[in-house]
This record gives C-alpha cells, sequence and structure tokens, in this order.
C-alpha cells in the first residue's frame, strides 16, 4: 500500500507541477490552445499516442475482445499502429499542418468553416463535437472501479474526483504545452507499465508457451471447437475486422487527435514524429490486445462470468493482476500499473476537454461577441472546468444508477465523431472538389447513422433485413458504417453539387504551391 501512495504522489505532484511551469506559454489563444504550433516530434508523437489510448482500451476493450477473439485480437494493436498511427501522420500530418497555418483555423469545425467559407458548417460541427465529446469524456473513467476497488477499496466516485481535479488543475493552468508535456510523462509510464505487466501475467501462467497451450484447450462456444483463440484470426474473423476498421481508421476524423499535427513544428518533426508516435501504438496497443488475447484463462475466476453467462469484461484484467499477488514483486507491478491506467486517462481526458472547451468558445461563442485574447483564454479555462465536471457527473451517476442510456451514448461517440468528420477532412486536404453540400451530407449521414444505432440499441426499432440487422447489431458495425459511407458519399454527392469558385479554391490550396528553401541533403537538385 505504501508503494501505491508514493507512486501517485509523485505522479499527481509532478503533473501539477508541469501545468503551473506551462503557464508562460499558454498567455494568447494560439500558446494556449496550439502551443505556438511550435511543439516538437516527441511532444506530438506522445501527445498523439496517449490522446489514442486510455483506461477504456486497457482495461475494457484489451478485456472484451481478447475475450471475443483471443490472440488474433493482437491484429486491433497492429491496425491501430500501422493505421490509426503511421498512416494517419503520413497521409494527413504535413497537408494539415499547412493548410490550417494557411487559412488560419485553430480547431476542426473552424476549419471546416475556413476552409469551405461557410459558417454554417462550423457551427454545425461544432454542435456535433459538443454533444458526442461529453460522453466520449465520461467513458474514460470507465474500468477505473474495479481497478482500484482492487488496490485501495475506495468508492468509485473519489477516484473520479481526484482524477478530475487534477487534469483540470494542469490543463487549466498550461493549456495545449502542459497537457503535450504531461503527455509525454503518461506517454513513458504507459509503455514501462504495459510491458511490465505482460511479463508478470506470462510468468504467472508458466510462459508465453504454457500459456498459449492452455488457451488452445479452451473450447469456442459457438463452434465448439478448441484452438480456435490461438488461431490467425480467431474465431470470428469479419468481427475482427470492423473492430480493427473503427479503432484504427476512426483517428483520422476525431477532432482531439486531428488536432496534434496543428501544433507540430516542422518537417523534420513531422519525419521523426510519424516513427515515435507508431513504435508507441505498436507497444502499447499492441501489447493491451496481446495481453487481453490470454483473458479466457481467467474465465473461473469469481466475478468474471456471472451464473447467467454474463461475462464482466471490466473484471478481466484487474483479476489478471488480483493474482500477481502471489509473487514478491506482484504489488510493485500492480502500483505501476494503476499509474499507467490513470496517466491513461488523464492524457486523453485532458486532451478532450481542451478540445471541447477550444471549439465552443472559439468556432460560436467567439462568433456572437468579439472577444480579447485574455478573454477568450478565461472563457475556455472555464469550460474546461464545466467539460471536466459535468463528464465526472454523468460518470457517477451512471455508475450509481446504472443508466443504459449514457453508456450506450459512450459507444457511439467515436462512430459518430469520426462517421461526420473523416470523410470532408481527408477530401477537404486533398482534393479540390470537395463541396459544402458533400460535408453537409457526411454530417447528416454520420448523424443519422448514430441516431439509428441508439433506437435499434434500445429496442425501438428493428431490422429484418440481413444486411441492415447485421450492420446495426453493434455499434461498431454502425461506427465502421459511418466512416466508410462517409468516404463513398462526398465524392458522389460533389459530382452533382455546385462547387465553390475557381478563385476560392485555388486560395485555399495555394499553400500547397509556395516555395520553400531546404537544403540539399532534404531534396535533390533538379536540372
Amino acid at each position: 500500500m505504501a508503494i501505491k501512495i508514493i507512486l501517485l504522489v509523485v505522479f499527481f505532484a509532478s503533473m501539477i507541477g508541469i501545468g503551473i511551469y506551462c503557464r508562460k506559454n499558454a498567455t494568447d489563444v494560439n500558446g494556449f490552445v496550439l502551443g505556438g504550433r511550435s511543439v516538437g516530434p516527441w511532444l506530438t508523437a506522445f501527445a498523439f499516442g496517449t490522446s489514442y489510448f486510455s483506461a477504456v482500451i486497457f482495461i475494457g476493450y484489451a478485456g472484451q475482445f481478447g475475450w471475443n477473439f483471443g490472440l488474433a485480437s493482437t491484429w486491433i494493436g497492429l491496425g491501430n499502429a500501422f493505421i490509426g498511427s503511421l498512416l494517419a501522420w503520413v497521409v494527413l500530418g504535413r497537408r494539415t499542418r499547412v493548410m490550417t497555418q494557411h487559412i488560419d483555423s485553430k480547431t476542426m469545425p473552424d476549419f471546416f468553416g475556413k476552409r469551405f467559407n461557410s459558417e454554417s458548417l462550423k457551427i454545425a460541427a461544432s454542435i456535433i463535437v459538443f454533444i458526442f465529446l461529453i460522453p466520449y469524456t465520461a467513458s474514460l473513467y470507465n474500468g477505473l472501479s474495479s481497478l482500484f476497488n482492487m488496490a485501495f477499496d475506495i468508492p468509485y466516485y473519489v477516484c473520479i474526483i481526484v482524477m478530475a481535479l487534477l487534469t483540470c488543475v494542469y490543463v487549466v493552468f498550461g493549456g495545449y504545452m502542459a497537457t503535450a508535456i504531461n503527455d509525454f510523462v503518461q506517454g513513458i509510464i504507459m509503455l514501462v507499465g504495459i510491458v511490465a505487466v505482460i511479463a508478470a501475467v506470462l510468468k504467472s501462467n508458466g510462459g508465453f508457451a504454457e500459456a498459449v497451450a492452455a488457451l488452445s484447450q479452451i473450447e469456442n462456444p459457438v463452434t465448439e471447437m478448441s484452438g480456435s483463440f490461438t488461431s490467425l484470426f480467431g474465431a470470428d474473423p469479419l468481427s475482427l475486422l470492423f473492430v480493427v476498421v473503427l479503432t484504427s481508421l476512426g483517428t483520422w476524423g476525431l477532432p482531439q487527435m486531428v488536432g496534434k499535427f496543428y501544433a507540430i513544428k516542422s518537417e523534420d518533426s513531422i519525419k521523426k514524429g510519424t516513427i515515435i508516435s507508431t513504435v508507441f501504438a505498436l507497444i502499447v496497443a499492441g501489447g493491451c490486445y496481446f495481453l487481453g488475447g490470454f483473458a479466457r484463462l481467467y474465465g473461473n475466476v469469481p466475478g468474471i462470468v456471472s451464473e447467467s453467462g454474463a461475462v464482466a469484461f471490466d473484471m478481466i484484467i484487474p483479476s489478471m493482476l488480483g493474482t500477481l499477488s502471489q509473487f514478491a514483486w506482484g504489488d510493485i507491478v500492480v502500483a505501476v500499473v494503476i499509474v499507467l491506467v490513470l496517466a491513461a486517462s488523464m492524457s486523453t481526458l485532458s486532451s478532450l476537454v481542451l478540445t471541447s472547451s477550444s471549439t465552443l468558445t472559439l468556432d460560436v461563442i467567439n462568433r456572437k461577441e468579439k472577444m480579447t485574447e485574455k478573454k477568450k483564454i478565461s472563457v475556455m479555462r472555464i469550460f474546461i472546468a464545466f467539460f471536466v465536471i459535468v463528464s465526472a457527473v454523468i460518470a457517477i451517476v451512471k455508475d450509481m444508477f446504472g443508466f443504459t442510456f449514457i453508456a450506450q451514448m459512450m459507444g457511439v461517440s467515436w462512430g459518430a465523431l469520426a462517421g461526420s468528420f473523416l470523410a470532408p477532412f481527408l477530401y477537404g486536404l486533398y482534393w479540390k472538389g470537395t463541396t459544402r453540400a458533400s460535408v453537409w451530407s457526411c454530417y447528416a449521414f454520420g448523424i443519422i447513422v448514430t441516431i439509428v444505432q441508439l433506437l435499434v440499441s434500445f429496442g425501438v426499432i428493428t431490422f429484418t433485413t440481413p444486411v441492415l440487422s447485421y450492420l446495426f447489431a453493434s455499434s461498431i458495425r454502425s461506427g465502421v458504417l459511418a466512416m466508410v459511407g462517409g468516404l463513398i458519399l462526398v465524392p458522389i454527392v460533389s459530382r452533382f453539387t455546385p462547387r465553390m469558385s475557381d478563385a476560392e479554391i485555388n486560395e485555399k490550396f495555394a499553400c500547397y504551391d509556395r516555395k520553400v528553401l531546404v537544403s540539399a541533403k532534404e531534396s535533390l537538385e533538379e536540372k
């Protein structure tokens, strides 16, 4: 217990200290929201990774998908690394940084407003962000309950309040730079923690070979065959593919993820950041889902499977950790994991509340009332506190009363945001032919799919058509439908709707044609 408390105190003190130290970088909007667009590769890469992977992945998704797919769930981590990180940096990184600086865009809604010369698009995007980031933020507290009950035996609401207050303090003081530096520290903790946990869990099961052998003997309840949980593509390859696509491609359309590219410093930072971010995702995401792949080995632990057959997915990873107490070093590993989970949750929480507050302040309130730089920062700080408090209250209310509506909203937030924004943002960066109508159609499609999924989840409507019944059987499948549908919808609608004038379009894309001087080691000269 002493080790756990000491690590937590040191962790919390360092977070607050960094927030206070970074106050000097948060004196204007550009510094508070984007770190002055001068953030280096290590900070940006770790900020991207820690915003991507939260306690939801480590406690919830790793246990759930590991239970469903076995060791094949590692493909999810690989997808997150190579599609959600590597390709996202390669495809979006440079062009996002160049165009957003050219049109002076600080948020994703602001990008849509200025890229397509439409205040209405900006306001609509701001509303979507506001509605769906709050339940997404509240979901970050999921999983903390079971872990902290195992380690400290303290009430869930205490964990939430402490985490919310500390995150609020360092974001309010230091803005983006404090978030980025804390993300770097928290990322290091996550890297060390996940490696330590994997090593400890495998050792407690007799080593890798013995753990895999034991897993291969477990019968799949669907096929009544053994070995599917150690096979290459698992027990349900199609469902696995949907999870990979949602959790990997989805990052391309999430405001808090894409926003990291706005702030990066230089071309060299983008190149280095691409490699760092990919390696980080390989270790953290790949490690989490690989660890979850052994979930079935803990099926006999009390509390995992109820008498009705329901599985408590959030209990699987804590149960793995609980078995480590038999080893002399087990308590140290548990202490590291507690800090790991807090770090993962706080880093994502800080990114989300900064995105929400800046969007609401700069894109909605400032539009009606032109504010000074100082007032904008003050309003953003107020909204940061507001978003943290609201998300904490939602999480506490959900836990106390078991409101399923909140849980469902959390599940569809990712799909709603990525479904609405991914396609128009991607096409808006690359294709001059993207029209305002196509962006509106993507907003509408993403929200409609989300609403239909909620209605299906609550039994309000049902589908008899096999294809629709399959696609809306879970928020994962409908989320993929929203994203992929948007990628198809935007070019089709753009083909039949009025384009912006050539002068308007050429002005937006002029940033890519601007000549810059580089050294010979960066580019060969032409004769």
